[in-house]
């Protein structure tokens, strides 16, 4: 049986420090995310067509506040032990678990460390720097980071010990099903959610008629909200099944120039 060791959780540990690293637009977090991972799928795939295949899983987009994603990476580990150790496991959760988990515990994530120690810290820091002391922006960092580095350390020992209990009651009463459907759902909600608050899509044109100004955005919001971004989205979604990323990414940029130069977007 192949099991993880407090060594690999080590690793996995100090690697997510290492997140924001290659940040991209595209998938975002997902290079630091597999970094992270790596001693875990090393340790527990013996040849390298799992290896490739784990890698490749979390390649896949992932993007949540850095001090709780080792929580999700401890999930994340129990999941590959299972899978490693189980044949019938479904591979698919693993994601589907993780992207049901980015969006709640950013929501938490950002509240706590980006709205309120952050900003609680950083008074406690300033109120002391602002007559001269040095030592104001070194107790900034240390309100800031000891939290973060806490919450680091115990959110992957708990995510590991919940997903390694709970997997082994999801397998015995065959939960895995109800629980594939109820992340399918939340990772939907957080999709919606990610199209109707990063994209802005709108329309400037307008008509004068009869003295009556008929502005499109305005019955475009009446008949759906960010009906733009949807359609858009939709769109893009469906020309993935038959281009390749770089061809999209330089359509998109050209059809947005020429609507633009239009006047129609």
């Amino acid at each position: 049986m192949n099991k993880i060791e407090k060594k690999q959780l080590k690793s996995v540990f100090w690697r997510s420090f290492a997140l924001q690293g290659a940040f991209n637009y595209e998938r975002m977090q997902n290079v630091g995310y597999m970094y992270a991972m790596l001693p875990v799928i090393k340790k527990l795939y013996r040849n390298k067509e799992d290896q490739a295949a784990a890698i490749t899983r979390h390649l896949e987009i992932f993007n949540t506040t850095p001090a709780v994603v080792p929580t999700i990476m401890g999930i994340s580990a129990a999941m590959e032990e299972e899978n490693a150790n189980n044949p019938a496991f479904d591979v698919q959760s693993i994601n589907a678990v993780k992207a049901s988990l980015m969006g709640p515990l950013a929501g938490i994530g950002d509240s706590i460390f980006w709205g309120t120690v952050r900003i609680i810290a950083a008074g406690i820091g300033v109120s002391i720097a602002k007559d001269g002391n040095l030592f104001g922006p070194l107790l900034f960092l240390v309100l800031y980071n000891l939290p973060n580095i806490l919450v680091r350390i115990f959110g992957l020992k708990l995510g590991y010990q919940v997903g390694v209990n709970s997997l082994d009651r999801i397998q015995k009463e065959g939960l895995m099903d109800k629980i594939m459907a109820v992340a399918t759902i939340v990772g939907l909600c957080v999709v919606g959610g990610m199209v109707a608050t990063m994209l802005n899509i709108t329309t400037p044109l307008k008509w004068n008629i009869s003295g009556a100004e008929i502005v499109v955005q305005d019955i475009l919001d009446q008949i759906l909200p960010k009906m733009l971004p949807l359609a858009f989205t939709f769109g893009i979604y469906k020309l993935l099944k038959k281009a390749s990323i770089t061809k999209i990414t330089i359509g998109i940029i050209i059809f947005g120039i020429a609507v633009h130069l239009i006047g129609i977007l």
